[in-house]
Order: C-alpha cells, then sequence, then structure tokens
C-alpha cells in the first residue's frame, strides 16, 4: 500500500510539474495548427492597423494593436503601460492568467511583435507566452488558411503580477560599471559605431556592447536556429549569470534581441527609455567605437 501510495505521489508531482513548465518562447506553424484549439490557448495577431487584421487574420486570432500595451506619451515612444489599463485590454481579449498566449505578426512586423512578448512578460505571464516564428507569412507558406471571420470569445480573468523586467536610466546610471550589468545595444552595428541618426548624440552607451538585432532573424524573418543565435551573444555575453540591460532607439527592436537572450536562458530587461532618452542628456556618457 505505502508503495502505491509512494508511486501515485510521483505520478501527481510530476503531473504538477509538467503543467507548470514554461510553455515554449518559440512555436512552428505547425505546432500551432496542432495546439489552436487548446482550451487555454489565445492567438493574438499584433497589426497597427485594425483594418489590415480585418483582411487577413489566423483562424481564432484577436486582434493586438501595440499601442494598447506600449503607448506613446510626451515623455516617449513605447512606454510601459499603467497596469490597470493593460488589465482591461488583455481582459477584454479574453486573457486570464492561466492563459498560454500565442503572438503572431504580419509581415516583417518582428519587433513590435516581440515588444508585446515583453510586455506580456512584464505584467505576469512570464512562462506563459510563444511567438509564432515567421508569423503570419510563416502560417501562409505552411499552407493553413487565413481569414475575416472576427472570433467571439468570453471576457477573461486576468490579474497582473509586475515582473522586474524594466529598467530606467536611473538604474543604468548606477551600473555603467557594474561586473553584475551588461549594457547591450540591440541597433545595426553602424549606429553602434558612430554614424549619425538625427539624434541628438551619435554612438552608444558607455560601455555597451553591440548583438544587432537584424543579424538574429533570417530573410524570411524567422528567428535563427539557437545555436547560430548563441554565436552572436557568446562573445560579449559569456556569463548567463549577469543581467543583461537591452536597448536600442525607443525599446521596440531590443525586444527582439531580449526574446533572443530569452530563448538561450539569459537574464535580460530592457532599458525602455533607450536612446530616446539617453541622448538628449547631455551628461549621460556616450562614446563611439575607435578606428
Amino acid at each position: 500500500m505505502k508503495q502505491t501510495t509512494l508511486i501515485s505521489a510521483i505520478l501527481l508531482f510530476a503531473f504538477h510539474l509538467a503543467f507548470a513548465a514554461d510553455k515554449p518562447i518559440l512555436v512552428s506553424a505547425e505546432w500551432l495548427q496542432q495546439h489552436k484549439n487548446d482550451p487555454d490557448l489565445v492567438i493574438l495577431q499584433v497589426n497597427f492597423l485594425r483594418l489590415d487584421y480585418e483582411q487577413e487574420h489566423i483562424e481564432g486570432a484577436r486582434f493586438l494593436w501595440p499601442g494598447w500595451l506600449a503607448p506613446d506619451s510626451p515623455e516617449g515612444s513605447m512606454n510601459v503601460p499603467d497596469p490597470a489599463k493593460a488589465t482591461e485590454v488583455l481582459q477584454s481579449l479574453g486573457i486570464s492568467n492561466t492563459s498560454h498566449v500565442v503572438l503572431c505578426h504580419p509581415k516583417n512586423e518582428v519587433s513590435a511583435t516581440a515588444r508585446m512578448f515583453l510586455m506580456l512578460e512584464y505584467l505576469g505571464l512570464r512562462g506563459n507566452v510563444s511567438f509564432l516564428n515567421g508569423g503570419v507569412e510563416a502560417w501562409k507558406q505552411a499552407g493553413y488558411p487565413v481569414t475575416k471571420e472576427i472570433p467571439t470569445y468570453k471576457q477573461g480573468k486576468f490579474k497582473p503580477k509586475i515582473q522586474n523586467l524594466i529598467v530606467d536610466k536611473n538604474f543604468v546610471v548606477k551600473n555603467l560599471e557594474s561586473p553584475s550589468v551588461t549594457l547591450v545595444d540591440a541597433r545595426a552595428k553602424r549606429f553602434y559605431d558612430g554614424d549619425p541618426t538625427g539624434y541628438p548624440r551619435a554612438g552608444h552607451i558607455k560601455g555597451a556592447v553591440n548583438i544587432p538585432y537584424p543579424e538574429l532573424l533570417n530573410e524570411s524573418n524567422l528567428f535563427k536556429p539557437e545555436s547560430e543565435l548563441q554565436g552572436y551573444f557568446n562573445p560579449v555575453l559569456p556569463d548567463k549569470n549577469k543581467e543583461a540591460v537591452v536597448y536600442c532607439f525607443i525599446g521596440q527592436t531590443a525586444s527582439v534581441v531580449y526574446m533572443a537572450g530569452r530563448m538561450l536562458g539569459y537574464n535580460m530587461k530592457l532599458y525602455d527609455g533607450s536612446l530616446q532618452e539617453w541622448t538628449r542628456i547631455p551628461e549621460l556618457p556616450m562614446e563611439k567605437t575607435e578606428n
């Protein structure tokens, strides 16, 4: 009897462990086709215009406008949302804390959708958010249909659990020379090196390393295999125990590097103000690459 009880306990523990395991960060079109009717699955299609979503979306996908979770303001572009307003948005999309959200992007809108991935993790869905690799185009190329039919669904029961994933300029200043934090510039190398950008100052935050986000994707806007991604991270982030704080122009394209780092097991965060803020404050140090 004791042995039977022990076996039952082990099986129950294994079941809960499997249930609690993080969902895959990247999923394929084939995976989504197999799982799109799972009871807790919610597909969000990220479109800047509702009209585009209404013209074409994956069956069952709900419309997510980036401005709902990363609003612009007089203080800057793509800000962290007010938790109460974000909660209303997620609940209206039928999302609960137990939902498994799969994000998909139209055409080449990888970075805006990656920012939505980051914001969902920030709001408390870390481990329950996936990203359709290649987006709607990969879905269509796999032979699966799109539709104009708008889905119906019930109100969700989401409650935010804010995660420590966003930092401000004060954190960056404090950790410029910290051995436990590495700043990562996600822009193309020429901007990192010092090519003019139209911002008040050119170059990169002093001490930052460079992982150019476009190089993490292939010509079809698919994330490269993890073995290739690791090749971009290893030279500048050899220690996965260090915090990696990514930034770019406004905090959008850096989200692609954030996602890649998450896939590889790094402790990733975002400096949300990015260079839109940093370059406008003269006393904050910047530098250019020496030839």
